[in-house]
């Protein structure tokens, strides 16, 4: 199996943003913890993070075909980015939303997850464990 984990912008800053809504791990620790998993389980897993909408939306694209599932944590671009949704949308990969934080808890602009309409599954306020959950769900499909 083959799964994509796309970061958002903003993640690559976790330990120093806002650790009281995030926590004090940082992005390398996140990182360090997936793949241990995914060695684990024996899945190859690639790691993307980055800050700019378009790349995020050509690295969902690249994945067309390549890929069995994605998992897609769009920080800040989770409540603002239809093209992130037609993207995701587009390439037909299972896929799961994950947020680091609770949005059921959070400011009312997010609330709304254009994600939300086109991922098979949402995975919110579990910290790093949600990714985990991510894959342990893409491996049954």
């Amino acid at each position: 199996m083959k799964i994509l984990v796309i970061n958002g912008p903003n993640l690559n800053m976790l330990g120093i943003r806002e650790p009281q809504i995030y926590g004090s791990e940082t992005y390398l620790d996140l990182v360090n913890l997936l793949n241990r998993y995914a060695e684990e389980k024996k899945i190859e897993l690639e790691i993307y993070q980055s800050n700019h909408e378009g790349d995020i939306i050509d690295k969902i694209q690249a994945a067309y075909q390549k890929k069995d599932g994605l998992i897609i944590n769009a920080g800040g671009y989770t409540h603002t980015s239809i093209a992130i949704m037609d993207a995701v949308k587009s390439v037909n990969i299972p896929s799961v939303e994950v947020h680091i934080s609770d949005l059921k808890k959070r400011e009312d602009f997010r609330q709304i997850s254009y994600l939300s309409y086109v991922c098979e599954k949402t995975i919110t306020g579990k910290g790093f464990n949600g990714y985990l959950e991510a894959i342990d769900y893409l491996m049954t499909k």
